[in-house]
């Protein structure tokens, strides 16, 4: 299967960078025990194979499953219906992203229960799914990109004002974790069919882009609202203990049944709703209905085998290196390993690279992709940095860097084109993808473990927040640089 081979392809290319940093660090600094070390190869490879089957089968079966959706709902003519399937369709497709379910466990694990991982799950996936339904209704009316995203974060920032400080790291992260490799497909897919809705004018490009970025406000906002209905604060695990398990194959075996049924409940509202689609509205050939089936098929094999390489020993090396290297005398090391995993990881993310050829051909060449690829990696690189110097510096915190860069976020849309505006927004969803929310994630957990004095809810979240952040600030420049260069060339 070509499909197959090229997604296969572009995941070792994304995974070679963690594992060259892994085994530079294992040789140089810290070494590792054999065990894990080895679950971290096989997790890999999981990962690898899986990740290459789900994104097939996000091409053969869930986007389809969108477009139709999209194209669909056009033909009702009704408000409301479009609404109500925005509401239905935003939420199960944030029910099932991969990278949002890794990140929901792992701050049930944190928290030692604190934060149920099915409560954040829920109230993420209805925020996000309240938003898509504005985001609708933006391309409908043609409401200004800009103007949407300011009241979003005004509204945001207000409530962070008042919400439980464990709880704004966790916000800012979650709406990163579900921008992921299925929800962006998808919604950019719905986006396309919902633009023909409009009457009396022509679908422009920039419908294309701001619809990821209005629903992962609504991320944000949900978990922001929980804070204030839970009665305690939450705890965190304070000491860890480098347990050296020594099964290497058991592990995986041990989760196979867990996973299988995770991976099951996160695709079975979608493809419910193909059904009842399929019976109502689409009436697709069986040719044609076989091939979307076949596409959930891949994606069901894949999450399944994406789970059980994160949860098997992928993530396990990560918080061990962090843990490992906060420990090391020369902090500097830490640093560095640290803008390594951001230089070179958004660099292997195959969907930064659709997005810079995107961009490339949006501007006829204007502005070239290699620097976008370079402002990108290296925005991203010190995102990482900054949140380990963000644990290391007890009185440096999360909204002492957050705060200042969406102010600046938000100042730069009045000067940025508009076109930028939206793909860069979106782009913070884009460079969030699994490695951020699996690997790194883990690792910044294990650099908040080790360092005294740290508080691993407050400190150990907020890095997913910070990546996000820093191509909506490199893009937006890029689109004024853009817009300069232009009227100079009288363009």
């Amino acid at each position: 299967m070509p499909i197959f081979s090229e997604k296969l392809k572009e995941n070792i290319f994304a995974i070679m960078p963690i594992l060259f940093i892994v085994f530079f660090v294992h040789f140089f600094f810290t070494p590792l025990e054999t065990p894990p070390l080895v679950r971290f190869i096989i997790g890999a490879l999981l990962i690898i194979i899986g990740l290459a089957l789900f994104l097939v089968g996000i091409d053969l079966g869930i986007t389809p499953l969108g477009s139709l959706t999209g194209q669909s709902l056009t033909k009702t003519n009704k408000l409301w219906i479009v609404l109500l399937a925005a509401f239905i369709l935003g939420f199960f497709i944030s029910i099932a992203e991969p990278g949002l379910l890794v990140y929901a466990n792992q701050i049930e694990t944190v928290t030692q229960g604190g934060i149920n991982s099915t409560t954040l799950l829920l109230s993420v996936s209805v925020g996000l799914a309240i938003l898509v339904g504005l985001g609708f209704l933006r391309i409908i009316y043609n409401m200004p990109l800009y103007r949407i995203l300011l009241v979003l974060y005004i509204i945001i920032f207000v409530l962070a004002l008042f919400a439980k400080k464990e709880y704004i790291a966790i916000a800012f992260d979650a709406s990163g974790a579900t921008t992921g490799v299925l929800a962006v497909p998808f919604l950019l897919s719905l986006s396309v069919g919902i633009s023909r809705l409009k009457k009396n004018s022509k679908s422009s490009e920039k419908d294309s882009f701001g619809l990821v970025s209005i629903a992962s406000a609504g991320a944000i906002i949900a978990v922001l609202i929980l804070s204030f209905f839970v009665n305690s604060s939450v705890s965190s695990v304070q000491q860890m203990s480098l347990v050296n398990e020594s099964r290497i194959i058991k592990p995986f075996f041990e989760l196979g049944w867990s996973m299988l049924k995770d991976s099951f409940m996160a695709l079975l509202p979608l493809l419910v709703i193909l059904i009842l689609m399929q019976i109502f509205r689409f009436k697709l050939s069986k040719r044609q209905f076989r091939r979307i089936i076949f596409g959930f098929i891949y994606a069901f094999l894949g999450l399944f085998l994406f789970f059980l390489g994160v949860n098997g020993g992928f993530m396990e090396v990560g918080l061990r290196i962090g843990y490992l290297l906060a420990g090391y005398d020369a902090k500097i090391i830490l640093l560095i390993i640290a803008f390594m995993l951001g230089l070179f990881t958004i660099i292997a993310e195959p969907a930064v690279s659709v997005l810079t050829h995107q961009i490339e051909d949006i501007t006829a060449g204007y502005v070239r992709r290699k620097a976008v690829l370079v402002a990108l990696s290296l925005g991203v690189g010190l995102a990482i940095m900054a949140s380990v110097l963000k644990i290391m510096i007890p009185s440096l915190q999360l909204w002492h860097i957050i705060l200042p860069g969406y102010i600046l976020s938000l100042t730069l849309m009045f000067f940025s084109p508009k076109l930028f505006v939206g793909i860069a927004f979106d782009a913070g969803g884009v460079a969030t993808g699994p490695l951020t929310a699996t690997f790194i994630l883990a690792f910044i957990q294990g650099v908040a473990i080790s360092t005294p004095g740290a508080d691993v809810v407050i400190d150990g979240f907020g890095m997913i927040a910070l990546v996000a952040l820093a191509p909506i600030i490199t893009l937006q420049i890029l689109g004024i640089i853009f817009k300069i260069k232009t009227r100079k060339e009288g363009v």
